[in-house]
């Protein structure tokens, strides 16, 4: 892989993490709320950026453009409500392993069910390994637990949509990786404004923003950040090697979750992530 885009894709794993784990945090608020707020504050935050990318660069955006950026905001509000209605249910180290880790393993499967596509062995390892490492992370929990694992698995089917169509957006059709990121954080926005800001979601979120505003705009921030350096990462190297690579925040966030908000079996855990990093790195190389 290209220096360049393996360090943005290693520096966006980072952030991505930590963002996951500011969400687990305000697991409490409505999933609806926070996930508004931080697309409001987001498109607030970097409209500066966004002008002065305007101005300078004047890109041309058609329909076509238009219609793609929509698709993919749609797959990404399914996305980020799905995962924060994970948080309600279930541990960061448990969660946020088991979406990164499906989306490969979904996208392979469904590749060689309906597209016909035949598989190498190691590829087919890969597979075994992530379903392997699912299981095993899955191991010794009950309960609301099972229900944030199942919150992990759909939102791993948003991942691995949006990871397939918004590469091609950056690529064939050639649509700027931060217009892409930004029009996304205001279609967000303006998609959940009338679920939000009417009945009792108004007060919740006016109530919210005032006990959570440095999380929420910190969240805004890495959010940002963390996809930008993807979608730029997209443009200099191919998917099957960048979404792999940024898969290294699995075990970030384990980290995280254990030694910052006291989860437990972290070892467990983190030998449960081990195994669907390494079968999302043989999906990748098959």
């Amino acid at each position: 892989m290209d220096p360049l885009a393996l360090g943005l894709v290693l520096v966006a794993a980072v952030a991505h993490a930590s963002w996951n784990l500011l969400s687990k945090k305000a697991a409490h608020v409505d999933s609806l709320v926070f996930v508004w707020l931080v697309a409001a504050a987001g498109a607030v935050v970097w409209s500066p950026l966004f002008v002065g990318f305007l101005v300078v660069a004047r890109p041309r955006l058609d329909w076509t453009g238009l219609a793609v950026i929509g698709v993919s905001t749609a797959i990404h509000l399914g996305y980020f409500v799905l995962l924060q209605r994970g948080y309600g249910s279930g541990d960061l180290s448990l969660v946020y392993p088991v979406a990164r880790g499906t989306g490969p393993m979904l996208a392979s499967l469904v590749a060689v069910v309906f597209l016909g596509e035949r598989p190498t062995a190691v590829g087919i390892a890969g597979i075994v390994l992530v379903g392997a490492g699912v299981l095993l992370m899955s191991g010794g929990i009950g309960g609301s637990g099972l229900k944030g694992l199942a919150f992990g698995l759909a939102t791993g089917v948003f991942i691995a949509t949006y990871t397939v169509w918004d590469s091609r957006v950056v690529s064939a059709f050639a649509v700027a990786p931060l217009l892409l990121n930004y029009l996304g954080e205001v279609g967000r926005t303006i998609v959940l404004a009338p679920f939000v800001l009417r009945g009792r979601r108004r007060a919740l979120a006016a109530a919210a923003w005032r006990a959570h505003r440095r999380t929420i705009v910190a969240a805004a921030v890495l959010v940002f950040v963390s996809y930008l350096l993807v979608l730029v990462a997209f443009t200099r190297a191919p998917m099957s090697l960048v979404a792999p690579a940024r898969e290294i925040s699995v075990l970030i966030a384990v980290v995280l979750g254990g030694r910052l908000l006291a989860e437990d079996g972290l070892r467990h855990r983190l030998l449960a992530a081990g195994v669907i990093v390494g079968g999302v790195v043989a999906i990748a190389l098959s």
